[in-house]
């Protein structure tokens, strides 16, 4: 098939102050529109950025994306992500996938690979695969070689490049990619629904479309609205049938094979090509999609091909931002801007141009706190020492464990639980997720979490002022023995780090908590994520909420502080604590309160794990 290439000059200019610098400019680019066709038929929208200068036979770097290509070539301008990209010259290409925008075909979010018996089976893998063949036949002055960039949904379709990759792929960056989007990626959390996430996201893609269709959610502090909703049944109801992603979440409310199927780490079977993971730290989306990502891939990686980069950041910022500041917390050094110039670009410039030397270390990670880069030649770093911070009575958190006289007298704390009156999970109002009149949603795991003080349904556990750094780097997890007087409960853990109130930094720091790391974990999958299991009333069971992992100081003069909690709305959805089979299909009279209790005795030692490089009190 033949397809009309239709050339408009792209003139991209650097401004004074960007990234780009005082009085640079970038390369002018010439944009074409095409539509590439796919084995089965379907025609994929495309754009294609050549510079104009034309010359030198250049590789082609490729993002793939849901969310529409419109406007694309902003991304190449001195401010845009790309600008570094685009100073260092590619062909870039940006590609509606199917069935989203300009492209032809049917959208199913999070593709399966397809059946290998079948020839003519399509996935994401086999578009890019097709994609990459049409552009190298079909787009001169290139090189022959491809890489694959993406972040978020783009970034788990870079992943999907790796995998049965074209042989002209030669590297591939997934960042933030939608590795597994029930165990903790952007649908739900170790069986717990990110609902307003969810609701909000499936709504956007699936019935933006049809302009007939009022937004849903029509309350300014969505925390009202959602507890206004009442079960997540309403919803359902509410859709209609008309968002097949929301139908799918409320058919598989377990992590059975509808899950795997779309998890990235099922289909990763080797490093088939040099590989960049990159992710933040407080990546308020897909934070365990970076981290589980590098860690299946390690695990294969025969020729020391598959890198990790994490910094301090939440999703996408280091793309579009310099990285500095979020909120009142300063990292010191413009974070995004060091990784856009000195990691990112050298190292496409190394695989895709056999440009320079490639200095990159296994894992590349800024350790906040001290707010350093550090450089490991494998991660979790191997120098690591698990140590115990036991929940103490009294509210005292200690790397010394329960004496006896402690296991005589009480042996835990208690809270109510009431999904009726549940926790914010960010100060109110709670807009939409992406609202147009702007939103807090990307830099809430940053805020001061002193906006909860006084809630009696929140535990509290903390340190004595450090007397040096504590220094952590690797796994985290929060061992919770606690029992409930209901037949199911969420357990939220969040590490604290508390800033002391004489902080030098100015006023509004003065006992900042900053939470480090935080997640959750849905009761009833304590035993496994592929059944929902009742829980005993008032049996004593162990969960073990995994924190995931952090690089991070606490610096001599804070604290370190635990909090235990069971509600986190609307980010999560209400657990009724009363067991039924399908939280979607609970009914008004499933939802009741109940006295949870968290143990803290010589038999029953709550703690949390943490993995320690130096200072141990």
């Amino acid at each position: 098939m033949r397809v009309c290439l239709t050339p408009v000059l792209f003139l991209l200019l650097a401004a004074p102050g960007t990234v780009a610098g005082q009085g640079d400019s970038l390369p002018a680019y010439r944009e074409q529109q095409v539509m590439i066709p796919m084995r089965d038929g379907v025609s994929l929208s495309t754009r294609i950025y050549t510079p104009a200068a034309g010359g030198t036979a250049l590789p082609f770097l490729l993002t793939r994306t849901p969310y529409g290509i419109e406007g694309s070539g902003g991304a190449l301008e001195a401010n845009g992500s790309y600008a570094e990209l685009a100073r260092e010259q590619y062909i870039f290409v940006y590609q509606d996938i199917r069935g989203r925008f300009g492209s032809s075909g049917q959208f199913v979010m999070n593709r399966p690979l397809h059946d290998p018996k079948d020839a003519q089976g399509v996935d994401e893998s086999t578009d890019t695969w097709d994609t990459i063949a049409w552009l190298i036949a079909n787009v001169p002055s290139n090189n022959g070689a491809v890489g694959v960039l993406g972040i978020s949904y783009p970034g788990w379709l870079a992943a999907m490049a790796g995998i049965n990759p074209h042989p002209a792929v030669k590297a591939i960056s997934p960042q933030a990619p939608m590795t597994d989007t029930w165990l903790g990626d952007d649908f739900f959390h170790n069986g717990a629904f990110r609902l307003s996430y969810g609701f909000e996201y499936a709504t956007d893609l699936e019935l933006s479309s049809d302009e007939s269709v009022p937004p849903p959610v029509s309350f300014y502090d969505t925390y009202s609205w959602y507890l206004a909703q009442g079960p997540l049944a309403n919803l359902t109801r509410l859709l209609a049938g008309r968002s097949p992603t929301w139908t799918n979440f409320t058919e598989h409310p377990s992590y059975d094979a509808f899950w795997t199927s779309r998890a990235l780490t099922t289909w990763l079977t080797e490093v088939a090509v040099p590989t960049l993971v990159v992710g933040g730290w407080w990546d308020q989306e897909d934070f365990y999609g970076a981290i589980t990502t590098y860690a299946t891939l390690e695990r294969l990686d025969r020729n020391n091909r598959n890198y990790l980069v994490m910094g301090p950041w939440y999703h996408g910022s280091w793309a579009r931002t310099d990285g500095q500041k979020v909120g009142d917390i300063d990292f010191g050094s413009a974070t995004g801007k060091y990784f856009r110039e000195e990691i990112q670009a050298p190292w496409f410039a190394f695989w895709l141009k056999g440009k320079g030397k490639l200095d990159l270390a296994e894992a590349t990670l800024f350790e906040s706190g001290s707010n350093r880069w550090r450089r490991f030649d494998s991660w979790p770093a191997k120098e690591g020492a698990p140590r115990k911070l036991y929940f103490r009575a009294g509210g005292l958190l200690s790397f010394d464990p329960p004496t006896p006289r402690e296991a005589r007298g009480s042996m835990y704390d208690s809270y109510v639980s009431d999904p009726a009156h549940p926790i914010p999970y960010r100060k109110r109002p709670i807009e939409l997720t992406y609202d147009p009149r702007g939103s807090h949603w990307r830099p809430w795991l940053y805020e001061d979490q002193r906006f909860v003080d006084g809630r009696p349904d929140i535990l509290v556990w903390r340190t004595e002022p450090l007397t040096e750094d504590v220094t952590i780097g690797g796994d985290i997890a929060a061992h919770l023995y606690a029992s409930t007087t209901g037949s199911d409960a969420d357990w939220v853990a969040k590490l604290i780090d508390v800033f002391p109130d004489t902080i030098t930094q100015g006023p509004v720091l003065g006992g900042y908590q900053f939470m480090v790391s935080s997640e959750i974990l849905r009761g009833r999958y304590r035993q496994g994520f592929d059944r929902a299991r009742p829980i005993a009333p008032n049996s004593i069971n162990e969960y073990v909420v995994d924190l995931h992992q952090q690089s991070y100081t606490f610096k001599a003069g804070h604290r370190i502080m635990v909090q235990v909690q069971s509600t986190w709305f609307p980010a999560y959805d209400r657990n009724p604590q009363t067991f039924v089979p399908n939280i979607f299909s609970a009914a008004p009279g499933d939802f009741r309160a109940a006295t949870h209790r968290v143990y803290r005795n010589g038999r029953y030692p709550s703690y949390v794990d943490l993995p320690v490089l130096g200072g141990t009190h």
